[in-house]
């Protein structure tokens, strides 16, 4: 058994917000870089260009890349020979509060949904745990803005209506998104568990490398099939037109019950904003 010092959470939990806000991934950069140069218009090329622009200076003078700096989205996961001296949520919570305090990042979250009174700290973090083997754990520290988010959906469609059903349901969403979402995207595609269960794994889709494909070769070429018609949309490039309405389509599926498909779609701008440490 391997007892862990919550206070070394709530460290790293801090110092990843910093990168978070301020750093895009490389393999963002990189798939914004090739979108600009398959890019036919002369628009989309431009817009293409300002976002890399936009995330360069953000890391050079250290100001967050968008004015939104997210819900703090954790995904934690826990070893079955770990053991914290403390509460180890609390920890997290308190390296979220340090974090968005020290690098002067918005505070976005609200402790009731109705009366709307700002935390002031962008606590509490929305926190996802899972035990694995072993004697480490994993923080997956992700900021989710809400342009985006306001723009996913879920639907419970039922069996008959099948792979083409899911299609559509993607594609009408993307639609609907347009350019409220901060094109491009990231497309998260949770298939398959219960209502709430196919949310979460179209949240946890979201982590993948966008140059990564499904392992399963049936569902690898489904993400395929999916990002060439988003991109046939026309919708570009924060909405300005263009091949490049979405960067990537992430599936990921779960076992459900025979009368049902649920299936549920979460948009994510291109500021694509997550972070891992492994303790």
């Amino acid at each position: 058994m391997r007892t862990i010092d919550t206070s070394i959470l709530t460290e790293r939990v801090r110092e990843m917000c910093r990168p978070l806000a301020m750093e895009l991934p490389a393999d963002v950069k990189a798939c914004l870089e090739k979108a600009r140069s398959i890019e036919s218009s002369h628009t989309a090329v431009s817009v293409l260009g300002d976002i890399l622009d936009n995330a360069d200076l953000a890391d050079r003078q250290s100001i967050p890349m968008c004015q939104d700096t997210g819900a703090a989205v954790v995904f934690f996961e826990v070893g079955l020979d770990v053991h914290f001296n403390s509460d180890p949520y609390a920890a997290i919570n308190e390296g979220v509060r340090q974090g968005y305090e020290k690098y002067y990042l918005r505070k976005s979250v609200v402790a009731d949904p109705l009366r709307r009174v700002n935390t002031g700290d962008n606590t509490p973090a929305f926190i996802t745990t899972q035990l694995m083997p072993g004697d480490q754990v994993k923080i997956t520290l992700l900021a989710k803005g809400f342009g985006s988010e306001n723009m996913s959906r879920l639907k419970m469609l039922m069996p008959a209506d099948g792979r083409q059903g899911v299609h559509d349901f993607v594609l009408e969403t993307v639609r609907m998104a347009g350019p409220n979402a901060c094109p491009p995207f990231m497309v998260g595609v949770g298939i398959g568990g219960t209502f709430d269960q196919v949310a979460l794994a179209a949240k946890r889709s979201l982590l993948r490398r966008l140059d990564s494909k499904h392992e399963d070769p049936y569902y690898a070429e489904f993400e395929s099939e999916l990002l060439h018609d988003i991109n046939q949309l026309g919708v570009g490039p924060q909405g300005f037109g263009g091949r490049t309405t979405a960067l990537a389509v992430a599936i990921e599926t779960l076992p459900t019950h025979i009368a049902g498909l649920p299936v549920a779609v979460n948009i994510q701008c291109h500021a694509i904003r997550h972070q891992e440490v492994i303790i």
